[in-house]
């Protein structure tokens, strides 16, 4: 391996120490403890897992934590009920439902519900327009934890080519909208794109966030280039023993990480950073609503 390795561990531990520091100096200035409520529909067991990690780790900042655990029966208009309480509630400055939900429920309709000044998630499409015209907004997490761990790298990406591999509206648009944000040259390549491997070895920045296992092999690197891994794929791994899984992303990480200059792990990388920027993204939003300066360097 010759790449440096971007610990996304070690960088979500940074951010989420500037959140405490940010935190503590709001209580003692403004007594304002900045507050997240996360909705859980069901019992997903992933979701589950998520939820407790955010919970503790909202908690370890200092920062007030609601969680609404919801049958997985529960009628859309008890949680649209339920949304419109915690817009109302000023003690509440972000509120996340935890996706999936289940299938009668309409998942747009639950997001829009969401006042876009409370969406931490950045999902709500009002925030999707500020971000696509450049205007302040609420940012997706996982896009902006992979732009903090580019700029944190890189310093700046301003003129860089960068290809972003996926189109998903929770990474693949924004991530491409920040980055040209940065001043990169951004291409948006998909399984789709004709002669996918010549577009991503012209990238000096390659994020790749298809959800497909390995997709990406090392031949497709551009020579020093940095790779974001936002893949998360589990695999079977009988190496270690019947029924056991690894996770994987959607680069091979061997044969990129023997090709790149940086590149992100998984487990490991871009993951830690999804909960650190949700944090973030509270004191953002805590911020705004209280007329207060934001803190620099936690949002786009």
């Amino acid at each position: 391996m010759t790449a440096k390795l971007i610990d996304g561990k070690e960088f979500a531990s940074r951010v989420r120490a500037q959140v405490g520091q940010h935190v503590t100096r709001l209580k003692a200035d403004h007594n304002i403890t900045p507050g997240l409520a996360v909705v859980l529909v069901g019992e997903d067991p992933a979701s589950q897992v998520y939820v407790r990690s955010k919970g503790k780790m909202t908690l370890e900042v200092g920062m007030k934590s609601v969680e609404h655990k919801l049958d997985v029966e529960t009628a859309q208009d008890v949680l649209l009920a339920l949304i419109e309480k915690l817009n109302n509630d000023p003690e509440i400055h972000g509120i996340l439902v935890q996706l999936p939900l289940p299938k009668h429920l309409d998942e747009d309709l639950v997001i829009n519900a969401i006042n876009p000044a409370k969406d931490v998630d950045g999902f709500h499409i009002s925030n999707v327009g500020l971000l696509g015209t450049g205007q302040k907004s609420m940012v997706p997490c996982t896009p902006l934890g992979c732009l903090m761990m580019l700029r944190d790298h890189h310093g700046s990406i301003s003129g860089m080519n960068a290809v972003v591999i996926g189109r998903s509206n929770i990474v693949g648009k924004p991530m491409a909208q920040l980055l040209l944000g940065d001043s990169a040259t951004v291409t948006i390549a998909h399984s789709r794109t004709k002669d996918l491997a010549d577009v991503v070895r012209r990238a000096d920045i390659v994020v790749a966030a298809v959800g497909r296992p390995e997709m990406v092999p090392g031949d497709w690197i551009k020579p020093g280039a940095t790779v974001i891994d936002v893949g998360i794929n589990r695999l079977d791994a009988p190496e270690k023993g019947e029924g056991k899984t690894k996770l994987v992303g959607d680069v091979d990480f061997a044969s990129c990480a023997a090709v790149a200059g940086a590149i992100t792990p998984v487990p490991g990388g871009v993951g830690p950073m999804t909960i650190a920027c949700l944090l973030a993204n509270t004191v953002t939003a805590c911020c705004r609503a209280n007329g207060l300066e934001e803190p620099e360097g936690l949002t786009a």
